[in-house]
């Protein structure tokens, strides 16, 4: 009897010391994700890797803000960005599945006061484009970036956007179309799109820690936004997206975002039931557009893929012959990505906490590897070299346009005489002032510019929002000599007074 107990404890003893092939993968990857955050000097990540419905990595690195104590956990917030546009998706999905829409509705069946500048794209806009990026109106993010005005206002004023390109003919990345997409959910089940995703996702899956717009998170365990910012990186001030939320207002856990990644993999199901109907989950992953290269993203050069599209809420490309679907989420100072390997039913999500750290596509492709496909790519150091050889072109382009300015011109006129208020039915208004032998443009009370006289009648410099970079501002003359319009970052705008 002692000998078999002894036999007993010293194979327990064994069993319990010894490592599973999968345990030795989480511990590897474990180890490559805080080296990997090193390399990047990412202050802080919050990562999942989830398989066949369970969680194998669920985990905070680094700090919440640089130079202080606070650790991220799984429990710190951060913003979901655009990687929020797969859950308005959903909802929209659990509306079809309800009867109350169709993904080839019209619109303006749902949205009566739905205009457009183009009365045929207003006509036949479908449900179905307002997820896929195809409607013909290229990026009209100035309407939340520089602005700071409600959301119902943001779609009021696309009907003054001029169209880029034709219905359905190209790809450009549209966040404004979401908010139409909030719209139309709101008007057919009677409730707004921050309470309905924070009732028909949020809750039944167990999502505690999540929000639908930032000024609902008051909660001491959240991230800061970090830049770099003259070669140091600094902490800079928080964007809100919350007007245009359903393109990417979402704040949560690395905690949610493994249940959030489990629901997905598995055609939505949950422990009480499921989002939508499985044919309407495969919907949702069907490829609806061609991206075109030079509309995705660089890491495409590395991962050579086939194929990239997009679905509804969802980017995608083949990898090693299988389906990924993937999106990425960035706001200044913040990054995510959600990535799913179906086939595998392995997804990993990642928060980061640093403007653009691309570490998110490399860890991406190295879980993929190292928990389904194989493969010993340094990920990490090849996506590095590759943003950092981008970022290098984009410094030597920056010093190619500093080379056309013209030496030994000047203005037309004093400084003073450019000053006033310029403003724009669609843009806003600028104040333009005069601080020394500066001018300082303020647009919209949101960011300002001190601007010194570059060539003619154009002015240069930074940003008061260093990470907002550079911009030059062109005034135009009228016959009488008069500074009547102001052009600054595409946007026009008419003296007023």
């Amino acid at each position: 009897m002692k000998k078999l107990l002894f036999i007993i404890l010293v194979f327990g003893a064994l069993a319990a010391h010894a490592q599973t092939p999968e345990a030795k993968l989480i511990k590897e990857f474990d180890a490559y994700i805080e080296k990997s955050r090193k390399q990047y000097q990412v202050p802080g990540l919050a990562i999942t890797v989830v398989k066949d419905g369970k969680v194998l990595l669920k985990k905070g690195y680094g700090l919440r803000q640089i130079n202080k104590p606070d650790a991220v956990n799984d429990q710190t917030l951060f913003a979901c960005a655009s990687t929020t546009k797969a859950m308005t998706a959903t909802c929209m999905a659990m509306l079809v599945d309800e009867g109350k829409v169709t993904w080839d509705d019209a619109v303006i069946k749902h949205l009566p006061d739905f205009q457009l500048y183009d009365p045929y794209v207003t006509r036949e806009l479908k449900i179905r484009d307002l997820f896929t990026h195809n409607s013909g109106v290229g990026n009209t993010d100035f309407l939340w970036g520089v602005m700071d005005i409600p959301s119902d206002e943001v779609l009021a004023r696309m009907k003054q956007v001029k169209p880029t390109y034709s219905l359905r003919s190209s790809f450009i990345y549209q966040n404004i179309f979401y908010g139409y997409a909030g719209k139309v959910i709101e008007k057919v089940s009677g409730l707004p799109w921050e309470v309905f995703i924070k009732q028909r996702i949020f809750e039944p899956l167990g999502m505690t820690r999540s929000y639908p717009h930032l000024q609902m998170v008051n909660d001491a365990n959240q991230t800061s936004e970090h830049y770099w910012v003259d070669g140091k990186i600094t902490v800079i001030s928080r964007t809100n997206a919350d007007a245009i939320g359903p393109a990417g207002s979402v704040w949560s856990s690395i905690d949610d975002m493994s249940k959030w990644a489990i629901c997905m993999l598995d055609s939505s199901k949950y422990a009480g039931g499921r989002l939508v109907k499985p044919t309407t989950w495969v919907e949702l992953f069907k490829p609806q557009v061609i991206v075109p290269a030079n509309q995705f993203y660089p890491t495409a050069q590395l991962t050579k893929p086939n194929w990239t599209t997009y679905s509804l809420g969802w980017f995608q490309q083949d990898y090693k012959g299988k389906k990924v679907n993937f999106h990425t989420g960035s706001l200044a100072g913040e990054t995510a990505i959600h990535g799913q390997l179906p086939e595998s039913k392995l997804g990993i999500y990642i928060f980061g906490n640093l403007d653009h750290a691309e570490v998110r596509h490399a860890l991406m492709f190295k879980a993929f590897d190292a928990f389904a496909l194989g493969g010993t790519r340094d990920w990490s150091t090849e996506f590095h070299t590759l943003y950092k050889n981008l970022g290098a072109q984009a410094e030597q382009k920056q010093k190619e346009q500093d080379l056309q300015r013209i030496p030994n011109t000047k203005s037309s006129l004093a400084l003073t005489e450019y000053t006033g208020k310029y403003a724009s039915s669609l843009y806003g208004e600028t104040h333009v002032t005069t601080e020394g032998n500066s001018l300082i443009i303020s647009i919209n009370n949101v960011v300002s510019a001190r601007l010194d006289h570059w060539h003619y009648d154009t002015f240069s410099g930074w940003f008061d929002k260093r990470w907002w970079g550079k911009t030059k501002a062109q005034f135009r003359l009228d016959a009488s000599g008069k500074a009547t319009i102001l052009e600054v970052e595409g946007m026009e705008f008419t003296r007023v007074q």
